[in-house]
């Protein structure tokens, strides 16, 4: 057993008194010279560590995986899943590990992995080892997903393990510490269903709804609440990534988190100019997972999951169909809903009536056929609700007529609903932040790190993504669209 360091960390590890089927017990492979490169302390102090006892040399120990904090039971979970529509019946974890979990100071439970601990049974060849460029894009993408109030995981710490790893190059290697509220994924349960075995499929689920869905377990019908529920969490889920510009990049069902989280960031990425079909992901070809297929992709996903419940949704195989279909197809209607809630009070209305949805569908197609940049459109347009609006604004539509035309109908919409400027100003900046993570910004910070070992551009963009939603000194920089030279037009998985 590999030395242990002593924390404040309050470890119950539930998962790991699961049948042994849905792990390996393994510790990560030591890496030679560890080296802290950024910690989290306020989602520390969260957690109930108390980094103040432990230097940076302890630090970068325990989140490379060199030592294991104390009651600390570091596995690696298995799952299955749906690659781009293709069944795999046998993924897991291949580079990462699951330390335990620890009850933080609000009570409640969060799991602790490391990513690029080293390889497992799970690794299908792989080196089990993690990039820095990628850990670095992780942590700053769901640090500010974090902040802008999105549903994520979190990242905890970055250590550079001393060692290369090889992708297309040599590249130095890192592991991330991921905190989420758990691992768990649709792929997990789908795995247990291939399995055919109906005990264990049992174990998981009710699990699944002590933890994550307890009221669940009052019902008439445990499994079937549990998938009701989830499919109300992804329809708020994937409606916020749209507000935001989102685009998740490998929306597999080992991707979908059970606890309705953002998991895996991978080739993930940002909307600058809109379009309903921007993909960036670099092995999405068939544009699968673009921005606007989201919605009816986590469809998908959720009845793969419905699949693997039928068994105890009803005995009977023809009305467990019929039960799981009526609560999939009632995802649409609730996904709808949810984004034109988001969307209209991106232009200051309620959605309260069809006029508010079709005038933001024109403001959408008005702003893919001009390519203007997503996120400084809706923000520069609470300029314009009672004045000529900002040159920002305007820069984004070369042929302004039309604009002039959706700004007309849109402040006489405001009229007849009663909102006022004021109100109209209040209800969009609650919806509409300042900045997001932009690709060319995070593509920037990562070249720095790799190419000129320099961090502090990381560290900068990293404290601007805290603070989304006002615009500050510090995000000044961060808040204007690339230029045609500065664009991203693909992102990489780190695997």
């Amino acid at each position: 057993m590999r030395k242990t360091i002593d924390t404040t960390l309050q470890f119950d590890n539930s998962y790991a008194r699961l049948s042994p089927q849905l792990y390996q017990s393994i510790e990560a492979t030591a890496v030679p010279a560890p080296q802290l490169l950024k910690f989290n302390q306020p989602l520390a102090a969260h957690l109930g560590l108390d980094s103040g006892q432990l230097d940076r040399e302890q630090l970068a120990a325990l989140f490379s995986g060199n030592q294991l904090p104390t009651g600390a039971e570091p596995i690696a979970l298995a799952y299955a899943g749906h690659q781009f529509g293709h069944w795999v019946p046998q993924l897991g974890d291949g580079r990462a590990l699951l330390l335990g979990e620890v009850i933080a100071s609000d009570g409640r439970r969060y799991d602790l992995q490391l990513k690029g601990s080293g390889p497992t049974r799970f690794s299908r060849r792989g080196d089990g080892r993690a990039a820095l460029g990628p850990v670095l894009r992780e942590y700053l993408v769901s640090e500010a997903m974090a902040a802008l109030g999105i549903a994520t995981s979190r990242t905890l710490a970055a250590v550079a393990s001393g060692e290369q790893v090889w992708r297309e190059e040599a590249l130095p290697g890192a592991i991330l510490t991921r905190v989420a509220a758990s691992h768990l994924r649709i792929g997990t349960f789908q795995y247990v269903a291939a399995h055919g075995d109906l005990a264990l499929l049992r174990q998981l689920t009710d699990y699944t709804i002590a933890r994550h869905y307890p009221t669940a377990a009052d019902s008439d019908n445990p499994a079937r609440a549990l998938l009701e529920q989830l499919t109300t969490r992804y329809a708020a889920l994937v409606s916020d990534w749209l507000q935001v510009g989102f685009i998740h990049g490998v929306l597999n069902t080992d991707n979908c988190s059970i606890a309705g989280e953002t998991l895996d960031y991978g080739p993930c990425a940002f909307l600058d100019h809109y379009h309903p079909d921007q993909t960036f992901s670099s092995i999405d070809r068939d544009g699968r997972y673009a921005y606007a297929n989201q919605p009816a992709i986590m469809q998908w996903n959720l009845a793969r999951f419905a699949e693997t419940l039928l068994p105890l949704i009803d005995r009977d195989e023809a009305r467990a169909i019929a039960i799981a279909t009526e609560v999939i197809e009632s995802y649409p209607a609730q996904q709808q809903q949810c984004w034109q809630q988001r969307m209209c009070a991106k232009i200051g209305l309620p959605a309260a009536q069809a006029a508010d949805s079709a005038l933001l569908q024109q403001l959408l197609t008005l702003m893919a056929d001009q390519g203007a940049d997503f996120c400084l459109t809706f923000h520069q347009l609470a300029t314009a609700i009672d004045a000529s609006g900002s040159d920002q604004l305007w820069q984004q539509f070369p042929n302004q007529q039309p604009l002039q035309q959706w700004l007309s109908a849109w402040r006489q919409q405001l009229q007849q609903a009663a909102i006022t400027p004021a109100t109209a100003r209040a209800t969009m900046s609650r919806h509409n932040p300042v900045l997001i993570p932009r690709n060319h910004q995070i593509e920037a910070v990562i070249s720095a790190a790799l190419t000129q070992q320099d961090r502090q551009p990381f560290d900068d963009l990293l404290a601007a993504l805290q603070q989304p939603w006002q615009e500050l000194p510090i995000t000044a920089r961060y808040q204007q669209p690339p230029t045609a030279a500065e664009r991203v037009e693909a992102t990489f998985c780190g695997t």
